[in-house]
C-alpha cells in the first residue's frame, strides 16, 4: 500500500503518531503469536528415554508408529506443553516439577498427541488468519478515521477491532483444546493408561486459576484460550470413570523411573542448597541421592557428586545412567581421562545412545591424547548418524576431522552445527561451500553440503530483504 505525501505540515504531524500507533499495534499482534520456541532445550538420555516409553503406547492407540512422534523438554520452569510443527511435543520443566506421578504427565502426553492427530499445530493458522483479516482491516478503517481527524473514534475502531479478532482466535482455540481432551481420553483408554492422572494434573492446573483469583464464570471464559479447568474435569470425569482403565494400578516401572527422572531435574536446575535441603543426606533413596548429586556437582563439590554417583552404582553397577552420571562428573571436573572407562561402559549397556556417545567422543578428545581420536570419530558418527540433531556432537566430530587434516569434512560438520543452532545462516552457507570446495562432486557429503548451503543462502536472502 503507497501512502500519498501529506499536503500539510499538519497532516505531517498526524501521519508519523498514526504510523507508530499501526507498527505498536502490529507488534502487539505479533508478540502475542510468537511461538514459545525461545527457550532451551534440554537433552539428558534418561529423560528422553522415559518420554519416548511413556507416549508410544499413545502413539500406537491413535494409529501411529513408537517413535512417531518425539518429546522434547524444555528448560522453563512454566507448568505448560505444546505442540509445535506437525510431530513435536514439548514439555516445560516446570510441568514436570509439578506433576506427582508419570499418569500425570501421560495425561499431558495424550492430550498433546490429540493436537498432534488433529493437525491443530498447522490448522492454528486458520484461526490466527482470520484474527489477522479482521485486525488489519479495523487497522485500515481506524486509519482513515484518524486522518480525517476523528482520532478517537479512529482508535475506537481500531480496539474494537482487535477485541474482535482476539475473540474470535480464543474461541477457534477452546475449541481445538476441547477436541484435544476428547481425542485424549479416548489415547488413554486405548493403550489401558487410566484417566485418574489426567483429573489429577487439570485439578492441579484449577487451583492455579484459585491461587490467581481466575474467574470461573462464562463471561472470563471468553478471554481464554483454554476451557475452563472446571468445565473440562467435569466433562472428562464422565468419561474416564467408566472406562475400564479406570481401576487400573498404574504401571510401577515408568513410576519408579519418573521419579528418578523428577529428582535428577530438580537437581539440574534447582539451587543447590536448595536441593540439599529438599533431599537431606539421610533420605538414601535413588531419587534422592540422584538430586544430590547434581547439587554437588553444581556447586563445584566433585567428590561429593562422585559419593553419591558410587552409592548409585552399588544398587546397580550396570545403569547406563548411573555410569554416564559419573563420567560427566569426572569430565566437567577436568578429568576426562578417568570418565572414560564409565562413559564407555555406559555406551555399550544404552547400545551407543547417541547423547552419552557424545559425551564418550568428548572426553576423549578432551584427553588431547591423539591416540584416542580414532575411537573419537567412531562414536560420534554413531553419535550423529543415531541422531543428527545435537550440534555439540557436530561440533566434536568437526575438532577430530580438522585434527587429522580432513579441513572439507571439518566445514561440513560445523555447517550441520550451525545450521542446527539457529539464527546463523551465513556461517552455515560458509561453511557449507567451503565443504563443497574440498568434497569430490556427487558424493553423499558434498550432496550434504550443497542442501546446506541452498537452505543457508535462501534465509541469508530472506534476512538481507527484512533488512
Amino acid at each position: 500500500m503507497t501512502v500519498p505525501p501529506p499536503r500539510t505540515a499538519l497532516r505531517a504531524h498526524r501521519s508519523r503518531p498514526l504510523f507508530r500507533i499501526l507498527l505498536t499495534l502490529l507488534a502487539m499482534l505479533a508478540v502475542a503469536m510468537r511461538p514459545a520456541m525461545a527457550q532451551s532445550i534440554l537433552r539428558d538420555a534418561e529423560t528422553e528415554a522415559l518420554f519416548q516409553d511413556m507416549m508410544d503406547p499413545l502413539l500406537v492407540a491413535a494409529g501411529l508408529q513408537p517413535g512417531q512422534v518425539r518429546v522434547h523438554l524444555l528448560g522453563d520452569r512454566s507448568i505448560n506443553a505444546f505442540v509445535a510443527g506437525s510431530q513435536d511435543v514439548y514439555v516445560f520443566a516446570g510441568l514436570i516439577e509439578a506433576a506427582d506421578t508419570a499418569e500425570e504427565v501421560q495425561g499431558v502426553l495424550a492430550h498433546e498427541l490429540g493436537h498432534v492427530i488433529g493437525g491443530h499445530a498447522i490448522r492454528v493458522n486458520e484461526g490466527a488468519k482470520a484474527a489477522t483479516g479482521i485486525s488489519l482491516l479495523s487497522l485500515l478503517l481506524g486509519a482513515a478515521a484518524i486522518a480525517a481527524g476523528a482520532g478517537e473514534a479512529g482508535m475506537g475502531v481500531m480496539m474494537a477491532g482487535q477485541q474482535a479478532a482476539l475473540g474470535k482466535f480464543l474461541a477457534f482455540s477452546r475449541v481445538q483444546e476441547s477436541t484435544a481432551d476428547a481425542a485424549g481420553a479416548q489415547y488413554l483408554s486405548k493403550a489401558g493408561i487410566s484417566g485418574r492422572g489426567s483429573l489429577a494434573f487439570f485439578k492441579k492446573l484449577q487451583n492455579l486459576e484459585f491461587r490467581y483469583a481466575v474467574k470461573q464464570d462464562d463471561d472470563q471464559a471468553y478471554g481464554r484460550t483454554h476451557p475452563m479447568s472446571g468445565d473440562r474435569i467435569q466433562t472428562l470425569r464422565e468419561v474416564y470413570v467408566i472406562d475400564p482403565a479406570w481401576a487400573k494400578p498404574a504401571d510401577p516401572v515408568i513410576e519408579k523411573r519418573f521419579q528418578r527422572i523428577k529428582a535428577k531435574l530438580s537437581g539440574y536446575m534447582t539451587d543447590p542448597d536448595r536441593t540439599l535441603r529438599k533431599f537431606p543426606e539421610t533420605n538414601t533413596t535413588i531419587p534422592a541421592r540422584y538430586a544430590r548429586a547434581y547439587a554437588w556437582h553444581r556447586s563445584a563439590y566433585p567428590q561429593k557428586a562422585l559419593s553419591e554417583v558410587d552409592a548409585l552404582l552399588k544398587t546397580d553397577p550396570n545403569d547406563p545412567y548411573f555410569l554416564e552420571l559419573e563420567g560427566q562428573v569426572l569430565l566437567e571436573s577436568g578429568r576426562p581421562k578417568e570418565a572414560i572407562p564409565a562413559l564407555r561402559k555406559a555406551v555399550t549397556l544404552s547400545r551407543s545412545q547417541p547423547l552419552i556417545s557424545a559425551t564418550l567422543g568428548h572426553a576423549l578428545i578432551a584427553t588431547e591424547d591423539p591416540a584416542n581420536f580414532a575411537e573419537a570419530e567412531q562414536v560420534l558418527k554413531t553419535a550423529v548418524a543415531l541422531d543428527n540433531q545435537n550440534p555439540f556432537a557436530w561440533y566434536q566430530l568437526g575438532i577430530v576431522y580438522a585434527n587429522k587434516g580432513d579441513q572439507a569434512r571439518a566445514a561440513l560438520a560445523s555447517a550441520e552445527r550451525y545450521t542446527l543452532q539457529g539464527g546463523q545462516a551465513s556461517l552455515a552457507l560458509r561453511n557449507a561451500e567451503m565443504a563443497m570446495q574440498g568434497l569430490a562432486q556427487n558424493t553423499p557429503d558434498w550432496i550434504r553440503a550443497q542442501d546446506i548451503a541452498l537452505v543457508a543462502r535462501a534465509e541469508v536472502e530472506q534476512e538481507r530483504k527484512r533488512r
